[in-house]
């Protein structure tokens, strides 16, 4: 199962970025194969439509949760309609090492 956290870098030392839309980078994470990849979220500078825009790209990555600080308004039903969870973490400190942790436990 694959699991995106928003990061605020490119490494695994890098915090949880508190905002899905807007995030610096998408951490994909394969759980069963450990496969990690950082991805640049290019829906950063966006007007408008940056959270919808963010789902379109993780689900096309067949993503099946999404861990982040918070989600827009309109992004709830339409994670719902394409069945990826999401799990909100409300401790922006937390490094993405420390979130695959809890991922394995």
């Amino acid at each position: 199962m694959k699991v995106v956290i928003t990061a605020t870098g490119n490494t695994l030392e890098s915090t949880l970025d508190t905002c899905f839309g807007r995030c610096a980078y998408f951490f994909i994470y394969d759980i069963e194969n450990k496969i990690m990849e950082f991805i640049p979220n290019k829906n950063v500078a966006l007007d408008e439509g940056a959270g919808t825009a963010s789902v379109q790209f993780v689900a096309s990555r067949n993503v099946k949760k999404i861990i982040s600080g918070e989600f827009g308004l309109k992004i709830k039903p339409v994670l719902d309609s394409l069945k990826i969870q999401m799990i909100v973490l409300k401790n922006p400190e937390k490094k993405i090492k420390e979130i695959i942790e809890m991922l394995h436990r």
